[in-house]
């Protein structure tokens, strides 16, 4: 007897995703308006690189989008964020309530999530290792649903389907580690003169700040990213990926 069954397709991570009951209602309300938005912008749709910000005083995320004809990121769309906790500068142990800050990317899918969807960040990174309390670095930070938060970044319900949604297909897509930039506040001139006025003492904070600053000036001037790597001292270095 000869079966003429066709081989099922092999499932991308989207699809996977979608067996979830949230990331399927997340897909039904929100994937039209999405690619609606993405048209209007000229970007490709569903994303084939997505780039996260935080800006922590604005109490601002942004998502990005690369433009495949442009060959940059272009802004898509940007979130309130409901709550945050912890005052401004990184997250160096667990139970200090800190939002991080700094470079990272998501390495974390969580549809079952306590707080609906959340995605998860690569807290501690090489630098939170070396500059942080050794032992008690703390970890599981997300950007998820909800209005809750002890060092965690809550956008609501609504919004997190569109972020979640957003980063399941640029993962389906190929893009593995979706970055994640974390910044105090807009690291512009003006504003980082007015964080040396509001920290006169704290050396160390403005110097990590200060190397913050070199990253967020990159993509401010470029729309592009940089590659990033940590020295021994914790400290961020950055190059052009073209270069390499």
């Amino acid at each position: 007897m000869i079966c003429a069954c066709q081989p099922t397709a092999p499932q991308n991570f989207a699809d996977k995703q979608r067996r979830s009951p949230r990331v399927r209602a997340a897909f039904a309300e929100k994937d039209g308006p999405l690619r609606s938005l993405f048209a209007d912008q000229g970007l490709p749709y569903p994303p084939q690189q997505l780039f996260i910000r935080i800006f922590k005083q604005e109490k601002i995320l942004e998502v990005w989008a690369f433009s495949t004809s442009d060959a940059v990121f272009k802004r898509v769309k940007h979130y309130p964020i409901c709550r945050t906790s912890g005052n401004l500068g990184p997250k160096r142990r667990e139970g200090d309530l800190q939002i991080p800050e700094g470079f990272y990317h998501i390495d974390r899918f969580n549809p079952k999530s306590n707080f609906y969807l959340s995605l998860g960040i690569n807290y501690p990174n090489q630098a939170d290792q070396v500059l942080g309390t050794k032992g008690n670095l703390g970890g599981d930070i997300f950007i998820h649903g909800g209005c809750t938060t002890i060092g965690c970044v809550p956008i609501t319900d609504e919004y997190i389907k569109e972020v979640y949604w957003l980063a399941v297909q640029a993962k389906s897509n190929g893009h593995a580690k979706i970055p994640v930039h974390i910044f105090p506040t807009e690291l512009d001139d003006r504003t980082m003169g007015r964080l040396k006025t509001t920290f006169p003492n704290d050396d160390a904070l403005i110097n990590f700040w200060k190397n913050l600053k070199i990253g967020y000036n990159w993509f401010e001037k470029s729309r592009k990213l940089p590659k990033i790597s940590v020295n021994r001292q914790g400290v961020y270095q950055f190059s052009d990926p073209a270069l390499e």
